[in-house]
Order: C-alpha cells, then structure tokens, then sequence
C-alpha cells in the first residue's frame, strides 16, 4: 500500500487480515495527522468490526478511507458482510448483549468509540456497519 492512497480495501477471513487492515488504517490515519490516542481508537474499532465478521459471517470486508469535510479530516470506516444479519439491530446494540456467547461489548464499544456510528442489517443478506472519527 502506498501511504498516499486515502482508500484501502481489506478482505477479512482471517485473523491475519485483520492485523494487516489494523495497520493500514494506523499508516492512513498517522498520515492524515491523527494523534497517538486516536490511532488506538480506530485500530480498537478495526478489530471488533473485523471480529465480528468471522464471528458471524465468516468473512467480510473492510473499507478504510481518509475523508475531508469544511476542513476537517477524519476517517470513515465501513464494514460489511453478507452474514445471516442481526435480527434485532437495537438489542445488539446494547452492552452484554451477544449471541455468540462473548461478552457483548463490540458493537457498543465501538459506537462510543467513535464520533458518528450507523449500522443496517437484513436478514439473510448481511450486515453493514460504517464509523467515522475526525482528526483533533
């Protein structure tokens, strides 16, 4: 990956492609001025969005683009996957909430983390999830 491209794919079907995504959006976001705390943040969000879709999915994708808006920079993060969907988008949505027996903190985490979070889901056709952080 070039460091000047300001969009990366990522195929997930593993746990190895979800370091390699991890540190392509780390080298995206430290080149777009993102502060040490904030790269954390967004590898955190990388590894649960990527975790559930082996969990649940089996695999799925990762798209990581560096976004500028009225002059601000951030990161936009979409994941998604073609898995059975999430029959109850609210409830999972909610801490301690799981059906694969972890500790339900995932996909709540990652919405606090990050500063905007939308999730869509359909049964039988997958599960699409996108977050964004902005720099500062």
């Amino acid at each position: 990956m070039a460091l000047h491209e300001t969009t990366v794919r990522v195929r997930i079907d593993s746990d190895r492609d979800i370091i390699a995504a991890r540190h392509q959006a780390r080298a995206l976001a430290h080149e777009a001025g993102f502060a040490l705390a904030d790269l954390a943040i967004i590898a955190t969000a990388i590894s649960e969005l990527g975790q559930n879709a082996l969990r649940y999915a089996r695999a799925g994708d990762l798209e990581i683009e560096i976004i500028h808006d009225h002059g601000r920079r951030g990161i936009v993060i979409v994941a998604s996957d073609q898995g059975p969907g999430i029959p109850d988008v609210e409830l999972a949505l909610k801490d301690g909430y799981s059906t694969s027996g972890s500790l339900g903190l995932g996909l709540p985490g990652v919405r606090r983390l990050m500063d905007e979070f939308a999730i869509t889901s359909e049964m039988g056709r997958g599960t699409s999830v996108t977050v964004k952080k902005w720099s500062g």
